[in-house]
């Protein structure tokens, strides 16, 4: 069932938006599509939004994200930066979305937990391969960690010691990567700089507008290893 959804304007919360393809045209069936449609959520991650999960569907897209700016600025980037790099890399001028978008500002641990759960088997239930590519819960994407208010409270075990609910750990950060080495960029994104079509694209969405520099959000992967550690005992 689809969680109930509020629309909310707040800044400084985490929200699920949804957005459609215009008349909910099959476009990101088609590999280029998707895949480019994922370079552009990367490419804005880090300095537009915090990006949690996200599944990219055939007609539509589902994006758990904290904005870094404004909520409209946010998806502003994803739903005018895509149709720019579409014309640019894919040829096309033809309308992609719908105009407007749903959203809903997750509340709690337990709020956040259902949407999770949404975004995570959306593909499954509209009958598309559980091992679906195009989504977060494919476990091959790097994701920003939650915000401190949503994530579960610590339960206690028989012996006593804290351990974090179930779903903490369902797709945050890689950890099979070589302690020493960095990050990894979105997986499809064959140059982790940005291209000078990336910033002619920023510039025409940005406008006079400027966004809040950088912020570091994701933890070590030494320090997650660890975390990892302590949620197995």
């Amino acid at each position: 069932m689809r969680p109930a959804r509020e629309h909310t304007t707040n800044t400084g919360q985490t929200y699920m938006v949804t957005t459609s393809t215009w008349g909910r045209r099959a476009l990101f069936r088609t590999e280029p599509w998707a895949k480019l449609l994922i370079d552009t959520l990367y490419h804005y991650r880090g300095s537009a939004y915090l990006l949690h999960e996200f599944v990219v569907m055939p007609d539509h897209l589902h994006v758990l994200f904290t904005p870094l700016t404004s909520l409209e600025k946010a998806v502003q980037f994803i739903k005018g930066g895509f149709p720019y790099r579409a014309k640019k890399e894919l040829g096309s001028n033809m309308e992609v979305w719908q105009v407007g978008y749903s959203d809903h500002r997750i509340r709690d641990a337990e709020d956040y937990e259902k949407h999770e759960t949404y975004v995570c088997e959306n593909p499954v239930r509209c009958g598309l391969p559980q091992e679906y590519p195009y989504s977060s819960a494919h476990g091959c994407f790097e994701l920003d960690l939650l915000p401190q208010g949503l994530k579960p409270l610590l339960t206690e075990t028989r012996d006593g010691a804290s351990k974090a609910a179930p779903f903490q750990s369902k797709h945050r950060l890689r950890l099979d990567s070589p302690p020493d080495s960095s990050p990894a960029g979105a997986p499809f994104q064959s140059n982790p700089e940005f291209s000078s079509g990336d910033r002619e694209a920023d510039r025409a969405i940005r406008g006079s507008q400027s966004l809040p520099s950088e912020k570091k959000t994701a933890a070590s992967v030494n320090t997650l290893r660890k975390a990892a550690k302590v949620n197995q005992l």
